[in-house]
């Protein structure tokens, strides 16, 4: 984290000039300056006494604001090859989201993994191939095909198993984020 263009940004977005925080901070303009160009680095207590100024705090100055990234590409997409099954991470870091999205290419007789009880919901489309959905246990199985789609509640023990004789494509949102 670059302390200096973070100070910046929080000044700006607050209609603060340098002069008027320097003037709530009881420091130089020209100090602030070579602080938010990164030419000096503050101690602790000079930037507790900034990030105050700023109606911020210690802990919210240091949470980064990312850029939202809400277009991904296949550059971005995280792929996990196994014997039986590949599954893609189709957004990266998901798990800090509210949904978590994964393509699941299962090969023939193929299983998912077991998603455990949770609280939460799941989504499914199945892109090509069928399989069979088995929720609790006692399910005899759900056939969904290709073009159909699931939704269930995460309050059971499920998984996806291809009982056909090609790949099945899988895409499977989870929330929250269980994958």
């Amino acid at each position: 984290m670059e302390i200096g263009k973070r100070i910046k940004q929080l000044r700006v977005k607050s209609n603060l000039t340098l002069e008027e925080l320097a003037s709530r901070t009881e420091l130089t303009k020209g100090y602030l300056s070579q602080l938010e160009r990164n030419l000096a680095l503050p101690s602790i207590p000079t930037l507790e006494d900034i990030t105050e100024a700023l109606g911020t705090t210690m802990a919210q100055f240091f949470a980064e604001e990312a850029d939202e990234k809400i277009v991904f590409t296949r550059d971005d997409v995280f792929v996990d090859e196994q014997e039986d099954k590949t599954i893609q991470w189709i957004v990266p870091n998901a798990q800090k989201d509210v949904m978590e999205p994964l393509l699941l290419e299962l090969k023939p007789s193929a299983r998912s993994f077991t998603v455990d009880p949770h609280e939460g919901e799941e989504f499914g489309y199945v892109i090509s191939g069928k399989v069979m959905l088995y929720c609790g246990e006692d399910s005899k199985g759900m056939a969904v095909g290709k073009g159909e789609s699931f939704y269930i509640r995460g309050n059971q023990s499920h998984y996806l198993q291809n009982c056909a004789k090609k790949n099945a494509v899988v895409l499977w949102v989870s929330t929250p984020p269980v994958f």
